[in-house]
This record gives structure tokens, C-alpha cells and sequence, in this order.
């Protein structure tokens, strides 16, 4: 015999109910009132019954309905039944519908979330492997070259282990970038605030890149003479790091012969903006809003060749935004770049 569907079920016991309270009420009533109040005990009892049944309809029908939700949260994985509140389930279908609507919303936005996460992590674990792999098998086979014989003559032996020297540089400063994002994402590291003059700064990270900006005849200045420092507010040690990064990056893609500019100006009232800025071979506007990403490149072919651990710029964004300012960069294709980010002026 086929089980009889949920709703009819339902319909049946509520049905039952209501048929029992009935005679009880009708008994209760002839025996006891009907004879003396007749009319009155009638109408009086008819409101009772009435109450009385919307209540035991209401409260069946919404027990109904939380015992199929609930069924339903236990049967799908995505869904925790501890979500599910017995004083949320109404009859009212117009407003449940929008309420489990809102609720389907917010999971689809969570698993838009989780998958886009997972697609990054993806992404990332192979940039990184393909990253490593290059200096990896560079050095790699310098070294074997050694091993089956060509150590016995210095001049080829100076120059392998100068090359291999060079993928161990590159090594090391992935993983150095590596470390520092990931401290930086899991709060691992405190920003230690304190005043400093940040022209001074720009001058050191100008004196330490001096040499190598000459080897493309680069000259780095200021666009003006400051007369008076300039004091502002950050960890010094990190804001040296994207002093570093932003002028290395005007170096590598500046044009021979050209100009890596710094300047300092107000930006409100309790901000200094700083800009460097080169008149290099710019970037194009469609990849701007990825510039920042963890192993971005422009020119995958040329930027390798150029060097360096392709974590730079997302290194400089994740330090500012850890002092809760803000980046900025214009660009225009052929004529060059400008980077620039705020900073608290020291009170």
C-alpha cells in the first residue's frame, strides 16, 4: 500500500484534531450549558472553537513546514541546520519564499567566494612552482657542467659559478618576497609606527641604487629642492622596502638615458602623497588593474630576462594598505609611469 503523501498526512491529523476538540466542546457544552444559556452558550462556544482551531491549524502547519526545512538542510551538504531557527518558519509563502531566497543569495555569493579562492590558490602554487623551476634548473645544470669536467678550466668554471651565483640571488629573493607577503597577510607583521623625514629616506633609497641606475644612464632626483624635511608617519623599515621596490621597478623599465623623479606634496590636511615616477615605456591600460596581482607580468619574456621575483609591486600594496593608506599609479603607454601612496603626516 503506497504511503499516504505528506500533505494529505497533515490534513488528515489536523482534520482528526479538530473533529475530537469538537465533540468534547459539543458535549461540555449540552451537558452543562446549553440548557440554561442556549443561544448565548452557543455563540460563545463557536468564538472558543474558532480561536481554538485557527491556533491548532497555525501551529500544525508551521511544524509541518520546519520538519520538511529541516529534513532539507540535513539532506544538503551546503547548508548547516544550525542555521535553521524554529521562530524564523512562518505560513506566509510570499515571505518565506524571500527569506530562503536572501538565504540562497548569500550561499551562492560564499561559494562564488570559495571558488574564486580556489582558483587563486591554484594560479598561485603554479606561479610560484614555475617561478622556482627556472633557477632551479638554471643553477642546476650549471652545476653538472662543473661536475662532468668543465671545472678544470677557470675560465669556464668563474663564469658558470658567477651564473649559477645569480639563480641562488634569484632564489633567495622569491622566497624572501614569498616570506614577507605571507607575514603580511596573516598579521605575522606589526608595523612599528614612528615619525621620520621621508625625503631623507628617498635620498638613501637613491644613494643605495645610484650605480645601477648609471648603467642606463638614468639620473634619479627630486622635482624640486626641498628646503625644510618633511616628516610623516609609517614603519620606516617597510616604507624603505617600497621606496626600494618603486624606484628598482622605474630602473628596470625606464628608457636610456631618462629620469627616475620623486616629490613629496600635500595630499589633505593629514596626508603627504609620494610619487615616483619615470618617463619610461609605460604600461597599457588593460593591464593596470592587475599590476598588483602576485606574479603579474606585462611581458612575461622580457621581465624575466629582467629579473626579479615578480612579487615587487604586491609586496608595496600589501605593506601600504597594512598602514591603511592608499596606492596609486597613472600610466601612460610609451611615455611612462607614475606610482605613488599616501602617508600620515607626524603631529
Amino acid at each position: 500500500m503506497k504511503k499516504l503523501k505528506k500533505t494529505y498526512s497533515y490534513a488528515l491529523a489536523s482534520a482528526l484534531y479538530l473533529t475530537i476538540l469538537s465533540i468534547i466542546t459539543a458535549v461540555v457544552s449540552y451537558l452543562s450549558f446549553f440548557k440554561s444559556l442556549g443561544l448565548i452558550a452557543i455563540i460563545i462556544f463557536g468564538v472558543i472553537l474558532f480561536v481554538t482551531s485557527f491556533f491548532i491549524i497555525q501551529y500544525r502547519a508551521e511544524h509541518f513546514i520546519y520538519q520538511r526545512i529541516k529534513k532539507l538542510y540535513k539532506n544538503i551538504s551546503i547548508l548547516d541546520i544550525n542555521d535553521l531557527k524554529r521562530d524564523n518558519i512562518t505560513t506566509d509563502i510570499e515571505e518565506f519564499t524571500k527569506t530562503v531566497q536572501e538565504y540562497v543569495e548569500d550561499k551562492k555569493e560564499e561559494i562564488a567566494n570559495l571558488t574564486e579562492r580556489d582558483s587563486f590558490r591554484r594560479d598561485f602554487l603554479g606561479n610560484v612552482a614555475h617561478e622556482l623551476k627556472t633557477p632551479l634548473f638554471t643553477v642546476q645544470g650549471y652545476i653538472l657542467t662543473l661536475i662532468e669536467g668543465a671545472a678544470e678550466n677557470p675560465e669556464i668554471r668563474d663564469k658558470y659559478l658567477e651564473r649559477a651565483n645569480k639563480g641562488v640571488e634569484r632564489l633567495t629573493s622569491i622566497v624572501k618576497d614569498l616570506d614577507m607577503i605571507a607575514k603580511l597577510e596573516t598579521d605575522g607583521m606589526r608595523m612599528k609606527m614612528e615619525p621620520f623625514n621621508i625625503l631623507e629616506l628617498i635620498q638613501t633609497v637613491f644613494d643605495l641604487f645610484e650605480m645601477k641606475a648609471k648603467k642606463k644612464n638614468i639620473r634619479l632626483i627630486f622635482d624640486k629642492l626641498y628646503e625644510f624635511p618633511m616628516f610623516v608617519k609609517g614603519d620606516v623599515e617597510r616604507i624603505e622596502q617600497v621606496l626600494i621596490n618603486l624606484v628598482v621597478n622605474s630602473i628596470k623599465y625606464g628608457k636610456v638615458g631618462g629620469l627616475t623623479t620623486a616629490s613629496v606634496e600635500a595630499y589633505n590636511e593629514n596626508k603627504f602623497i609620494i610619487k615616483i615616477s619615470d618617463d619610461g615605456e609605460g604600461i597599457k591600460q588593460e593591464h593596470i588593474p592587475r599590476l598588483f596581482e602576485r606574479f603579474y607580468r606585462v611581458d612575461q619574456s622580457r621581465s624575466r630576462e629582467q629579473g626579479g621575483s615578480g612579487l615587487g609591486l604586491s609586496i608595496v600594496k600589501h605593506i601600504i594598505e597594512a598602514h591603511n593608506e592608499t596606492i596609486l599609479l597613472k600610466s601612460t603607454f610609451g611615455k611612462g609611469s607614475e606610482f605613488s601612496f599616501t602617508l600620515e603626516k607626524a603631529t
